[in-house]
Formats: C-alpha cells, sequence, structure tokens
C-alpha cells in the first residue's frame, strides 16, 4: 500500500513519468478537497469560481514546487516574481481561506514528493470538515437582508416567530426610529431554501401594523 506514496522522487522511472503523477496526486486530492467545501457550504448562492480555484491552485503549487527543487537560487527568483503579482480578491469567509490553504499545501506537499503526507493530511482535513458541518458547530453565511417597518414594538415577537419559521439562522444587524414613530427593523438572514423567501414576504404581509418588507440578497460576483 505505502508503495503508491514514495516519499521520495522514484528515480528509475522517466522524469516525465514523476511529474505527470505528482500532477495527478494533486488533481485527485485537491478535487476531494473542493468537493468537501462544496458538500459543506452553506450559503445560498455557491462561488464556482472558488470551486475551480482550489483545484488548479494546488496544481500550481504542485508546479511550482517541483521547478525550485532543491534550489535556492531558484527558490528565490519565484519569490521575487511572486512578489510581483498582486492578489487582490478579497475572501470574507476564514473557513473558506483554510480551505484555500489546505488545496495549496497539498499541491505544496506532493511537489516535493511528501505523497503519504498530502493524502493523510487530505483525507484528515475533510473528515473534520464533515464532523464539523454536521455537528452544533456548524456555520451559517447571511447573504439576505430582511427590512421591515413596526409601528408597535410589542409585535416584534410575533414577527420574529415567523421569521424563525421560514429561516435556518437570523440575527439582528441594527434598529431605527422613524419620525412617524415607526421602527425599522433589519436582520441577517439564511433561508433552508431558496423557495422559502417568497414565503417569508408573504407572510410578513399578513401581519397587522407591519409595512415595508423588503429582502436584498447580496450575490456574490463570482457566483
Amino acid at each position: 500500500m505505502f508503495e503508491l506514496f514514495p516519499d521520495q522522487p522514484v528515480y528509475e522511472y522517466p522524469q516525465l513519468i514523476n511529474v505527470l503523477y505528482c500532477f495527478a496526486w494533486s488533481f485527485v486530492l485537491s478535487s476531494i478537497i473542493a468537493v468537501t467545501h462544496r458538500l459543506t457550504f452553506t450559503g445560498e448562492y455557491y462561488p464556482k469560481n472558488f470551486f475551480q480555484s482550489l483545484i488548479l491552485g494546488s496544481i500550481v503549487t504542485a508546479m511550482v514546487m517541483m521547478a525550485i527543487g532543491d534550489s535556492l537560487a531558484r527558490g528565490l527568483g519565484v519569490f521575487g516574481a511572486m512578489a510581483i503579482i498582486r492578489f487582490r480578491t478579497r475572501i470574507d469567509d476564514p473557513r473558506d481561506v483554510l480551505f484555500l490553504f489546505a488545496a495549496l499545501s497539498t499541491g505544496l506537499a506532493v511537489g516535493v514528493y511528501g505523497f503519504t503526507v498530502s493524502f493523510a493530511g487530505t483525507i484528515l482535513f475533510c473528515l473534520v470538515a464533515v464532523l464539523l458541518h454536521v455537528s452544533p458547530f456548524r456555520s451559517f453565511t447571511s447573504p439576505n437582508m430582511l427590512f421591515f417597518n413596526l409601528k408597535n414594538t410589542q409585535d416584534l415577537n410575533s414577527v420574529i416567530g415567523i421569521i424563525e419559521q421560514h429561516t435556518a439562522a437570523h440575527r439582528l444587524v441594527t434598529i431605527n426610529v422613524s419620525k412617524s414613530g415607526e421602527t425599522r427593523y433589519q436582520y441577517a438572514i439564511t433561508f433552508h431554501k431558496e423557495q422559502e423567501k417568497d414565503v417569508l414576504f408573504n407572510a410578513l404581509l399578513a401581519v397587522e401594523g407591519l409595512s415595508q418588507p423588503k429582502i436584498t440578497v447580496n450575490e456574490p460576483d463570482n457566483a
């Protein structure tokens, strides 16, 4: 079994076979990480570009590490070249950063022929991610914003009950009081399903004293 994961390059093979072997494992392991990220994603719109970045980033990292090898001069040259490139993509969710780092680390380990480390680390990382996803520590993103006016603040509990019935998670963001005496509420909410958006909106319209309900969707640019 462990012969499939040699920790050193197999020099008796042609160099092309070693390179293709590394790229194949980099693709397979990063694909496992990307699929795990997709399965444990809790937002409404999945960023497809991020899925591709996990896989492509691992392959590029493996290629760079194989190109550097044990040469300090090449390592400094690659470091200087990377310093020229400015990555300005903003990643708001720390969980996405960890998945990206895991994919890049897999490519790095494969690039230095650490197949055992990359294989064991990928499997362990994905298993822990799935366990946390099904545990009470499961994270929810909040891409939707709910706004509404309420004449009587005593009716807020009934409104919150309706929100809890049709959403997976919600939190209060702001409260504003207008000159007319109405209170404007803003909630960040996450739906179980996209179809519940209309159901929640119609349920809020039926509440007496509630006016101007609005649900906004913050869709990512790379979705």
